[in-house]
């Protein structure tokens, strides 16, 4: 392992291609030999910062055996209950004994970071974003980040221990587990200051407590957040988590964001100026209106987009202040503009337009959740990547489990050629799925860049099960289209083109791809190949 160039190299001296985190995590493993490392030392030696879920550990660890020849598990041990421990000889110079911090040594250029408080004038700005882009969000927002992102004092927040709603082990230890990783992920928001349980809730800000059920096929969670100083509920909410479709881990995943994203949603909001305050969250008229619109584009189509547009428009001309419509409104048309349904003569306004209301909303709400979502939203959409990922990151600062925010950081990583990236937080997004009515979108994320990387095979169920929630996206089936093409299905590849057509008038070969300023090399010829698999299953050219 090479740590200057940032590689690993066989025994013949080929470099193996590895994600850089799991070169970050050998990196942890070889300089701790023989010794069992939990995985939260792992996790916190990886991701430092930033609250990411253990599917995370697990992907980089089967990247790391597959690229170590490691099938039988001999030098990754697993040893259960305890963590990890690496099992290998390892030999080298002095810079394998004393490893600098996770986050500045891989990815960059130089081995030199710049001491805290001192810039280096020597990098430009832009330069050193895209140096970091290829870290992924978590060493992004960790290298960017470190500085306080809030000025006002933050909220106390005692958690409870999850109660377990019967007698069953297993519904104890998932209660259990989900209550740490919770706790973990809320200790992380810099707004936030953890309490655990201890005889001091009454001077905690709020209480949270929580239930969990376990039946036959799902795990039922409630929760309430209490203020003990008036014993006012301040926020509630329930889910339903099937047992069947997933495995364990991938279940407590669930539970805790299910519970975590409304939460840190809800906080954040009671957030103002450095005081607690009860306002905030979209109340009244604007609440209405956003569920409103919500609800009509959940199913994705033209006319229900115009419906959500119109209904927006006409509640913010009543109350032009209100941060919530402005963002809500921007979002939608953004949304407009990455679906092709405005005019090409009607994008440069369209954007100009959002600019300018994310402008306003950014100086009114800096710290404010929606806002940060919807700046990196508009970023993505205006292919400016590099600026998407730190906007992204500030958004998973606040709330580290928005599946959103992890979706456009993966377009982010798309465009820029980073598909291994763009696939873990494709599918951590899908782990976390919350918001869940925007679960098609990163169903036809992970499609896409399977595609995109010659994965028809893989891409295939991602796709089918995107245009199963929302069957109304033409560029799904497109994609999807494109795969069957690949995989010789030309009937299947047809008829899908057929209904991409239908769903999308007047798509050429010309007009469909999304614009191309600001792109990797990589990405562009990628798309070339996916592009003329469309053209060859109907696409007019």
């Amino acid at each position: 392992m090479d740590r200057q160039r940032a590689e690993l190299r066989g025994p013949e001296g080929a470099v193996i291609r590895i994600r850089l985190r799991s070169l970050e995590l050998l990196k942890v493993f070889a300089t701790n030999p023989g010794r069992v490392l939990s995985k939260q030392e792992l996790m916190e030696a990886v991701w430092p910062d930033i609250h990411v879920g253990e599917n995370s550990l697990f992907q980089s660890i089967r990247e790391l055996r597959t690229a170590l020849g490691d099938e039988q598990r001999q030098v990754i041990k697993l040893m259960s209950g305890r963590g990890y421990l690496f099992a290998a000889a390892v030999s080298g110079g002095a810079e394998m004994d004393a490893p600098g911090p996770a986050h500045t040594a891989i990815g960059t250029e130089t081995e030199n970071e710049p001491a805290p408080g001192r810039r280096d004038s020597g990098m430009p700005r832009r330069a050193a974003l895209v140096a970091m882009a290829g870290l992924g969000v978590t060493a992004l927002v960790a290298a960017m980040w470190r500085p306080r992102l809030f000025t006002g004092s933050p909220v106390t927040v005692s958690v409870m221990l999850m109660a377990a709603a019967t007698d069953d082990p297993l519904a104890a230890r998932m209660a259990a587990d989900v209550t740490r990783d919770l706790t973990d992920g809320l200790a992380k928001i810099e707004t936030i200051r953890v309490m655990l349980p201890s005889g001091v809730a009454q001077s905690a800000d709020y209480v949270l407590s929580s239930e969990l059920e376990k039946t036959e096929t799902t795990w039922n969670l409630r929760a309430r957040m209490t203020e003990p100083a008036t014993s006012a509920v301040m926020w509630t909410t329930s889910l339903s988590i099937d047992r069947t479709g997933a495995d364990a881990q991938l279940q407590q995943t669930r539970l805790t964001a299910g519970m975590g994203h409304p939460l840190a949603l809800r906080i954040n909001a009671l957030l103002k100026a450095g005081e607690h305050a009860a306002e905030g969250s979209p109340t009244g008229t604007a609440k209405v209106a956003i569920e409103q619109a919500t609800a009509s584009i959940n199913h994705t189509t033209l006319e229900r987009f115009r419906a959500a547009l119109a209904i927006l428009e006409k509640a913010l001309a009543d109350d032009p202040d209100n941060v919530d419509l402005q963002v809500a409104l921007a979002a939608f048309q953004l949304r407009g503009v990455q679906m092709a349904w405005f005019p090409a003569a009607e994008r440069e306004t369209v954007e100009n337009s959002v600019g300018a209301i994310m402008a306003r909303a950014l100086r009114a709400r800096p710290d404010y959740i929606p806002v940060l979502e919807t700046q990196c939203r508009f970023l993505s959409a205006t292919n400016q990547f590099v600026e998407s990922l730190v906007a992204c990151g500030k958004a998973l600062a606040h709330d580290p489990w928005d599946g959103i925010a992890l979706y456009l950081v993966g377009l982010s990583q798309v465009f820029l050629g980073r598909f291994d990236d763009a696939l873990a937080s494709f599918k951590q997004a899908d782990g976390f799925d919350t918001p869940r009515v925007a679960r098609w979108t990163w169903a036809l994320g992970v499609g896409w860049t399977y595609l995109l990387m010659g994965r028809a095979e893989e891409a295939l169920p991602w796709l089918q099960r995107s245009i199963a929630i929302t069957p109304g996206t033409g560029r799904t089936h497109m994609a999807l289209a494109a795969a069957y093409q690949q995989l010789g299905r030309a009937d299947d590849a047809r008829a899908t083109m057929v209904a991409a057509m239908e769903l999308w008038p007047g798509s050429t070969a010309r007009n469909a791809p999304p614009p191309t300023k600001n792109c990797s090399a990589i990405y562009l010829k990628a798309y070339e190949r996916v592009l003329r698999l469309m053209v060859a299953a109907g696409l007019p050219e």
